[in-house]
């Protein structure tokens, strides 16, 4: 594609793509400078999506004069644009250059408690100064203190920002950056989108069943999402999360509906997720701030005084992290109830250090822990000694041990490195009992012979028993594909109907039939999260929106696939679900399982039973 930026022509190639929402497409110009285009309505996301077509024209006629007008001298945690993308004529706008950001994550990541407790447990078990780049809780709060100043001067230059959500936040260190300036309300310019978990109740019909924004936006929305973003970075529990189950069936509501009526999580029948921190573990003025915004409707700039008083501390009898002025689980200890011979439990591992990595070869378990300075196999086998780092992913297979890091990845005991492709920064890896798979140079290779080729640095991939799945989104271009894990090929006629927007998540398990890949996209301000159930042969069995029992994350897949059936850890137990006439469904459902697992953890089905894998555990249910 040709576009002309400073009166020169500029080739952009799918290439160089680093990006993809709803509206726009991203492309890497260069070392500092990235280009954000529009979508125009013949683009291959809205085809046969005739209100979509008529929103992108609306969004190019607005920004003709939207984007000539723009304010400057804007705060420079802002990534505001700078030349303006024309068409040959140099007539029409169809996007901007901006600066490029390198090395930074979304918000959204930061509020994944996975990441974070493993982080934590990295900070107990050795020197505090060894793991810098990890994620801190305080610097969490530096980080907000930040963005805090970025909102104020905003508002001081009478720009809103809108649509303010934890994916058009970018951070390096404890700063944050704003994207998608584009959208910005000032002046005559109105912000027309929305994210539904972010936008204020009070901007919207109190009757819908979701909230849909029907008033313009102003600076106090801007902190009611500020505040939503806090929470969720600090407690790991957006204000209307949990399951709401009241005693009344007449008072029953849709979950998108619940901000509408202000049923938060705080609410006496409403069911705090596990995976959350417990409320307790903030300062009660922190806390009250919450439920007066979220349950009385207070609006106002967010009091910086809540973030500079923040501190957190690590108890020295319990480990836990908390911001009070004493530890509320030394204080108070409460039991976790377990019906009696439900299920058989037996605690396979326990440890002070972390769990980097768990799997199952030919029914065996095998884990790698990090302990004491030492990673250590499941026989004892020091398979290496040093410190941790966050940056490091670690794959399986049988006595061997690949470490992943930085483009390149490094077997033991053999020291062998091998460099190759990422993916929004992950390196594509991936292993199975018999071969090691990578992406290098654009070439899919198995065991250093080449398979076939792949759209370089914009594709991702997963691999089990029997095949491999693969998708890609860049610019124009939409793909998947299949594999097999034994034979060269690539099989590209897979289609997966994925709907225009954000990819958030991505995560597939495999059964020696199946593969079950889980895809989360925020498309039109909502979550979505969705499901393609693929043969071998790249057909798609079943495809189906779930719900929240099939949440994504970023770590290790949290569902485990044996044959036809897939088992997934939810707060009420483990489920069995299953492709029944094109649909996934919940088979089955195990609450006596419970007490024992949570959201996200992961799972791993043996002959002998189900192991659970956490942080610092690993138990064996046998029901």
């Amino acid at each position: 594609m040709d576009v002309y930026i400073n009166q020169k022509r500029v080739r952009l190639r799918p290439q160089q793509a680093i990006g993809k929402g709803g509206e726009a497409d991203v492309y890497r110009l260069n070392r500092t400078t990235a280009v954000k285009l529009f979508k125009p309505p013949s683009h291959p996301d809205f085809e046969g999506m005739v209100e979509a077509q008529q929103g992108a024209r609306e969004r190019l006629a607005l920004h003709q004069q939207k984007l000539r007008q723009f304010p400057q001298s804007l705060p420079e945690r802002v990534i505001s644009p700078q030349a303006l993308v024309m068409n040959q004529n140099g007539q029409r706008i169809l996007g901007y250059t901006m600066p490029l950001l390198t090395h930074a994550e979304v918000l959204l990541r930061y509020c994944d408690r996975r990441r974070r407790v493993k982080d934590h447990c990295r900070r107990q078990v050795g020197d505090h100064r060894k793991f810098q780049q990890a994620v801190d809780t305080q610097a969490v709060v530096d980080l907000f203190l930040d963005l805090h100043e970025t909102v104020s001067k905003l508002h001081f230059a009478d720009v809103v920002i809108g649509d303010f959500n934890d994916l058009n936040i970018l951070v390096q260190g404890t700063q944050a950056f704003v994207i998608d300036a584009d959208s910005f309300q000032f002046g005559s310019f109105p912000c027309s989108v929305f994210t539904a978990r972010f936008v204020d109740p009070l901007l919207c019909d109190p009757q819908g069943t979701q909230p849909i924004l029907c008033r313009p936006y102003c600076w106090e929305s801007d902190w009611y999402a500020f505040t939503v973003m806090l929470m969720q970075a600090l407690l790991f529990v957006d204000p209307y999360g949990g399951v709401y189950k009241p005693s009344d069936p007449a008072q029953r509501l849709p979950q998108a509906a619940r901000p509408l009526h202000r049923v938060t999580v705080f609410h006496p029948q409403v069911r705090y997720p596990k995976p959350a921190l417990p409320c307790d573990h903030l300062p009660k003025p922190l806390l009250d701030h919450f439920r007066q915004v979220f349950e009385q409707d207070w609006r106002g700039e967010f009091p910086r005084s809540l973030l500079e008083n923040l501190r957190w501390h690590t108890c020295p009898s319990c480990g836990v992290e908390h911001a009070r002025s004493a530890c509320p689980s030394c204080v108070k200890s409460v039991g976790i109830p377990m019906p009696p011979g439900a299920v058989q439990v037996t605690t396979v591992l326990q440890t002070n250090g972390v769990i980097l990595a768990a799997t199952l070869t030919a029914g065996q378990l095998q884990w790698l822990v990090w302990e004491e300075g030492q990673f250590k196999r499941e026989d004892g086998t020091v398979v290496l000694t040093g410190d941790l780092s966050p940056e490091f992913d670690w794959h399986l297979q049988g006595q061997t041990t690949w470490i992943v890091q930085q483009g390149q990845v490094v077997e033991l005991p053999t020291t062998e490195r091998i460099a190759v492709d990422s993916y929004q920064g992950r390196p594509q890896f991936a292993v199975n009992d018999r071969h090691s798979y990578w992406f290098n140079q654009g070439q899919l290779m198995r065991d250093h012979a080449v398979m076939g080729e792949v759209l370089i640095g914009q594709t991702q991939f997963w691999v089990g028993p029997r095949f491999g799945l693969g998708f890609y989104r860049a610019g124009q271009l939409n793909g998947a594909f299949v594999f097999d894990a034994d034979r060269s090929g690539i099989n590209d006629r897979l289609s997966l109907s994925m709907e225009a927007g954000t990819v958030v998540a991505a995560h597939c398990t495999f059964s020696q039939s199946f593969g079950w890949l889980f895809v989360t996209l925020q498309a039109q301000g909502v979550l979505q999260q969705r499901c393609w159930v693929i043969a071998p042969t790249g057909q798609v069995l079943a495809q189906a929106e779930v719900g929240e029992w099939a949440a994504t994350a970023s770590g290790p897949c949290p569902h485990w696939a044996v044959e036809e059936a897939l088992f997934v850890a939810t707060d009420e137990g483990i489920i069995r679900a299953q492709v029944e006439q094109g649909q996934v469904i919940v088979q089955r459902r195990f609450p006596e399982t419970e007490p024992f697992v949570q959201t996200g953890c992961q799972l791993l089905a043996a002959p002998q039973g189900l192991y659970t894998v956490g942080s610092q555990t690993i138990q064996l249910l046998q029901l």
